[in-house]
């Protein structure tokens, strides 16, 4: 089954990228405009998001958003057959930060969020980062999907961590100098024990893993976003958080990151996964104890 579903895309990879937005372009129409794919969904997310915007200016970021969510699947499969120049052409970052920090022999975390394209993203720091880049991901229900991704995804020595058992995954680099992606936006598997706070001026839960981490290994963290300046071109902007997580209060980090990606999708709103279900849970009393913001609950 596996090669029944890579050799297909092989050799579609193999097409030009002028020809493969054309095939987004079509699947975006069919995909959205025609079923009508999670519709309701990336409405409601952008009307909480940004309701001080009208409904044609929120309709503007759901097309824009639309032709991007398909351009990066279409990009992904790009992946099968490019080369590591490729990456170098369609892809910017400067990775002082994280070289400093290796040339030092520290360990790190990076606290990203769902912006568009992550795959390329991911192959072209795997290409240039001097420790070992661990990403945590979650498994895909299908098999020969997930060993798809996974065999993509590590092709260039990236160390992925399942989000399933991160714990055992974890267990391998405890010693060793290594950098700890994390895309911790996404929503939690329960309302319960996670950091509460203010999202886009709602009460959201966060995962309150990434931030013990980081705090039990006192190790410097490092934020980044995606900037899209052209079809098919990404720039990945870093930003040092701190230097040793350890000595920031409790919930202090969360909300550092809160400001930071919730900025980054105010520049660039069409670049964010809005068709995942991220305002799925409400605000319950019986929460209180979890909350971290520094607004108090009902105050916005």
């Amino acid at each position: 089954m596996y090669y029944i579903i890579y050799v297909p895309l092989y050799l579609l990879s193999l097409l030009p990228l002028r020809a493969l937005y054309v095939l987004s372009d079509v699947c975006s129409f069919l995909l959205f405009r025609v079923f009508g794919y999670r519709r309701k969904v990336i409405e409601v997310n952008l009307m909480i998001a940004f309701p001080e915007k009208t409904v044609a200016d929120r309709k503007q970021i759901a097309n824009k958003f639309h032709r991007n969510f398909t351009d990066s699947f279409i990009e992904t499969i790009k992946c099968l057959s490019a080369s590591k120049t490729f990456y170098d052409k369609h892809c910017k970052t400067d990775f002082s930060i994280f070289d400093e920090l290796a040339a030092k022999g520290k360990s790190c975390q990076f606290h990203a969020c769902h912006q568009f394209n992550w795959e390329w993203i991911n192959l072209h720091w795997s290409i240039h980062f001097k420790q070992p880049l661990v990403i945590v991901y979650m498994p895909i229900s299908s098999k020969p999907i997930d060993k798809l991704f996974y065999t993509l995804r590590s092709k260039y020595g990236t160390h992925l961590v399942p989000a399933t058992a991160p714990r055992a995954g974890f267990v391998a680099w405890r010693k060793k100098t290594h950098c700890l992606t994390l895309i911790a936006d996404q929503r939690p598997a329960t309302a319960l024990y996670n950091n509460w706070l203010y999202f886009f001026n709602k009460p959201t839960p966060f995962l309150p893993g990434p931030e013990k981490n980081a705090m039990m290994k006192k190790c410097p963290v490092v934020f980044g976003r995606a900037i899209k300046t052209e079809r098919g071109k990404y720039d990945s902007r870093l930003t040092l958080a701190c230097t040793d997580a350890s000595l920031l209060k409790p919930g202090e980090l969360t909300l550092m990151y809160r400001d930071f990606i919730e900025d980054a999708i105010r520049k660039q709103p069409d670049m964010y996964l809005w068709s995942h279900n991220r305002f799925k849970f409400d605000w319950n009393d019986e929460y209180h104890d979890l909350w971290i913001d520094s607004k108090p609950i009902g105050s916005v």
